[in-house]
């Protein structure tokens, strides 16, 4: 089976830092921006790099858009050109279309004209960080839907010696353990009674208000 052919527009940080990711996991990039030192800057890691205005539906046709399996839309700060980008793209049938947002609005306007996923890289970056302030002991946070989110818990010293059982996680926060991570080891169904060691993860999904009581906690233990 091929792999999965990917076209990267806006080589800005995140959009060069996308398309590098891409090329390096072995798949097909296409890197697109106006910029042409941007670039001449990827043309010698990805697949191919060209400088194109993807607000010209002519200029798309000619680059063989429609042919890529996922095309991203990864344009700065300009939103108008973001948003007629992507209606350009569901025009000319793009299989599936990933679009960076800037803000909240100009999420919903992507949603509407029809943008397959749309991502918020500053903001989930944002709460990512205000986890880890609130809560050092918190490695990521994963928000799955408005209301539920995972997040990965350090083990401190509280709780280091205590099974999953005298934590009682489920009853005390109406939080789940997934898994527990040790090293690049993942246990997946782990043992209510095993000892909770040093080098443990915990990795937790609940509602937001329930895993925000669960870090505090697990900090101040």
């Amino acid at each position: 089976m091929s792999k999965k052919q990917f076209a990267i527009i806006g080589m800005g940080r995140f959009g060069s830092s996308v398309a590098r990711s891409l090329s390096d996991m072995g798949f097909q990039v296409l890197a697109i921006d106006s910029d042409e030192q941007r670039v001449q800057e990827i043309v010698n890691i990805v697949t191919y790099a060209v400088s194109a205005d993807s607000t010209d539906e002519e200029a798309m046709r000619s680059i063989g858009i429609r042919n890529f399996d996922v095309v991203v839309v990864a344009i700065g700060q300009d939103i108008q050109s973001s948003i007629l980008t992507t209606l350009i793209l569901k025009d000319m049938g793009v299989s599936r279309i990933i679009v960076k947002a800037q803000n909240e609005l100009h999420g919903k306007v992507l949603n509407k004209i029809g943008a397959d996923k749309v991502i918020y890289p500053e903001r989930d970056m944002g709460l990512r960080l205000a986890h880890n302030l609130i809560s050092p002991n918190v490695l990521d946070f994963i928000e799955l839907s408005q209301d539920h989110s995972i997040v990965e818990i350090q083990a401190t010293a509280g709780i280091i010696g205590q099974s999953l059982k005298e934590l009682n996680i489920r009853a005390k926060y109406n939080c789940n353990v997934m898994a527990i991570k040790t090293g690049t080891n993942m246990n997946i169904s782990p043992n209510a009674d095993d000892l909770l060691k040093p080098e443990d993860i915990l990795v937790v999904v609940g509602k937001n208000k329930d895993l925000k009581s669960l870090e505090l906690a697990f900090s101040e233990g």
